[in-house]
């Protein structure tokens, strides 16, 4: 049997982005893929990310966070995820800003309401090999990929941003306008992306307002993606297309990015919103060889 049978975990979401926090702090528990997704196959329990909190690695952090797609992959980084960690962990006291630690490095999280958050996301990765892409590219903002006809492409000339995920944007008049249901498969798991990509469609309305639709690396199409709207935000402003500051508005509802020229930091406000508490049933991992 699973040794997480029984674990609790709180079921959240940061503007629809379907997160479960699972806290294995004070254990040496690891969540292997099979067990991510029979997590994610639970009565209500359908995420599109699960943060699952371990001891601290470096000092002065309060959490190692491991991030699983829903279909057991590992992600780098999660804004609406980390976001619900950060409320997870400053629920029970006055705090107003911790740090935890992902495989992209140590994030700041600052409480500005009772369920509003910022994180600081670091810096993004712009070249090439730091994306990563299979061929090298001098300039990350515009690179030569298309869907469609080659003298009528559909969608072409996508920008790439790394923030924790490798992210492909896509600029656009109307995001509604492409199946991003049918190509994002398709352009995920293109071979340019040796570690494939989230794709995005942005629409950008005003120097200060862009809107975005995502198909999220090993989830699928999601109501809000923080990484993606950083990414947009750090791609548009690259391509004088906005400033350094706008409102992202995703299926889900708004965050507000900054790119901030002090420090190249980018930093992601929004909220977060508690559904449920439970604690795994020991059926949910009979299939799963846990």
């Amino acid at each position: 049997m699973s040794k997480l049978a029984g674990r609790p975990f709180l079921k959240m979401n940061g503007l629809g982005n379907e997160i479960v926090v699972l806290d294995l702090r004070g254990t040496d528990l690891v969540v292997s893929p099979a067990e991510a997704r029979a997590i994610s196959r639970g009565d209500g329990l359908a995420y599109d990310q699960m943060m699952a909190l371990h001891d601290p690695r470096s000092a002065g952090t309060d959490a190692y966070v491991r991030i699983y797609n829903n279909d057991g992959s590992e992600a780098g980084a999660c804004g609406n995820g980390t976001r619900c960690v950060a409320w997870a962990l400053m629920r029970h006291d006055t705090r107003r800003r911790l740090f935890v630690e992902t495989v992209r490095g140590v994030l700041e999280c600052r409480r500005d309401g009772a369920f509003d958050f910022t994180v600081d996301m670091g810096q993004p990765r712009l070249a090439w090999n730091e994306i990563p892409l299979r061929d090298e590219f001098a300039d990350t903002r515009g690179i030569e990929l298309q869907i469609g006809p080659i003298d009528q492409p559909l969608l072409h000339t996508p920008s790439v941003v790394n923030m924790g995920n490798p992210h492909a944007i896509f600029w656009v008049d109307d995001v509604e306008a492409h199946d991003l249901a049918r190509f994002g498969p398709l352009l995920e798991n293109h071979p340019i992306f040796p570690e494939r990509a989230n794709i995005s469609l942005a629409h950008v309305v005003s120097p200060d307002h862009i809107v975005l639709k995502v198909w999220e690396r090993g989830v699928g199409l999601t109501q809000a993606c923080g990484t993606a709207a950083c990414a947009a935000l750090v791609a548009a402003a690259r391509r004088k297309l906005t400033d350094r500051k706008a409102r992202v508005t995703l299926p889900g509802g708004d965050l507000f990015i900054e790119w901030r020229e002090s420090d190249d930091h980018v930093m992601m406000t929004g909220p977060v919103e508690l559904e449920f508490e439970g604690v795994f049933d020991a059926a949910l991992f009979q299939d799963c060889g846990a």
